[in-house]
């Protein structure tokens, strides 16, 4: 959301953070101005107290766990964003598509907003399976049907999320269906970092839905501190789980053992909950950080292994790098979905993790081509369009015409 803030705001924009205290010190880092709301339910340290009982937690535990954090959110943004909206007194709105509660404020306000997704976009419309599920494309009625089935489980898990903005909703007076996950989309247009070629077929999106592909951009990140001298030059494979699910030190010991060989060489990004320590002995040629340069790692690498958190997939596709992905939670299995859906590479599920089974993805991807070509080919098309500038140029055009600036 930073890099693309700060493309937007070359577009002329005077761009500013409504988000909760714990984002400060990053988007005040980036030179952007930052506004608080919320600091009563959600004080500073309170978030990275949430994520780092979420590192630990699996499958349905994290997600049920990541809902209520959800509906926390929703419901303190119900309350306290009225106030920071009208205190901040923007000309309009870019909103992620899981933070819920300020689009009904925008919507009661009448203040233009446009949706974006960091992660994953939900499909509700029954062609593709939600995110959630790891389910692989089918088309026709059988797939529309067991869709149909997904969304309906998840609407249960949303229950208290659908209620809370329903009140909100009809105490100003707002017209929204309660039983429409879909609600409060912004109808001016929904943008995913997904490019549309890692994507299950989507020709049945409206035309203000956009596939635009990745919003990085390496010169604006800040610099991370590597042990680059200690590359040996052998093959790369770099691992990491993440900023939410990096808190077992289980699946890293795991990775250390199947990963390690002779003739390559292993860096794991473990975050910031654990120690080297913890996951035990190690490859004298092995390299553990906290927190990687990715990017510029995954320049140089032969296979990634992640959670198939999207933005660690988007990075390794746009260097064009095959992955051996093991989904836990939240978007991750519908990511790690469209990983086999391309060819860019292995799914191994958590439930099956084993470091026998890693072992055997780790050197199949390694040694069949068609999964880095693959990658290849994804690589060109994020090249080719060009999607951190493609967003910000659509979120530009768009909320210009929304608030009735000239160009």
């Amino acid at each position: 959301m930073i890099t693309l803030a700060q493309k937007v705001q070359e577009r002329g924009h005077e761009v500013f953070f409504l988000c909760l205290a714990d984002a400060e010190p990053l988007v005040r880092a980036a030179g952007l101005e930052f506004v608080p709301f919320a600091l009563e339910e959600f004080p500073a340290g309170e978030m990275d107290r949430r994520a780092r009982i979420l590192s630990k937690l699996g499958a349905t535990e994290a997600l049920e766990y990541t809902v209520n954090m959800l509906a926390d959110n929703s419901r303190a943004a119900l309350r306290d964003g009225e106030r920071a909206i009208r205190a901040s007194r923007p000309d309009a709105i870019v909103l992620d598509t899981v933070a819920r509660g300020l689009n009904l404020v925008a919507m009661h306000l009448e203040i233009p907003f446009v949706h974006v997704s960091n992660a994953m976009h939900f499909d509700f419309s029954g062609h593709t399976p939600l995110c959630l599920f790891d389910w692989p494309y089918l088309a026709g009625p059988a797939g529309v049907v067991r869709n149909g089935h997904g969304n309906a489980m998840f609407a249960m898990m949303l229950a208290s999320l659908a209620y809370i903005q329903g009140d909100y909703a009809e105490s100003v007076g707002l017209k929204i269906d309660r039983e429409d996950p879909s609600a409060g989309i912004s109808q001016l247009a929904r943008l995913t970092q997904t490019p549309k070629e890692f994507d299950f077929p989507s020709d049945h999106w409206p035309a203000n839905f956009y596939h635009t592909g990745p919003w990085h951009d390496l010169s604006l990140r800040p610099a991370i501190d590597f042990p680059w001298d200690k590359l040996t030059g052998e093959p790369i494979v770099y691992a990491s789980m993440g900023t939410l699910q990096n808190g077992s030190e289980q699946i890293f010991k795991t990775i250390a053992e199947a990963a390690e060989a002779p003739g390559r060489q292993l860096v794991l990004s473990i975050g910031q909950h654990l120690d080297a320590d913890e996951i035990g002995p190690l490859a004298a040629n092995t390299i553990v950080v906290k927190h990687a340069p990715q990017i510029a790692l995954l320049q140089r690498a032969s296979l990634c292994i992640t959670h198939a958190g999207l933005n660690t997939v988007l990075e390794s596709l746009a260097c064009g790098v095959p992955m051996v992905a093991i989904p836990i939670t939240n978007d991750q299995p519908g990511v790690g979905a469209r990983i086999g859906y391309t060819g860019t590479g292995l799914v191994v599920p958590m439930k099956q993790l084993s470091a026998e089974k890693l072992r055997t993805a780790v050197d199949s991807v390694l040694t069949e081509p068609s999964y880095r070509e693959n990658a290849e080919r994804l690589q060109q098309a994020i090249a080719r369009t060009k999607g951190l500038e493609m967003a910000a140029d659509i979120i530009d055009r768009t909320l210009r015409a929304a608030v009735d600036e000239p160009a």
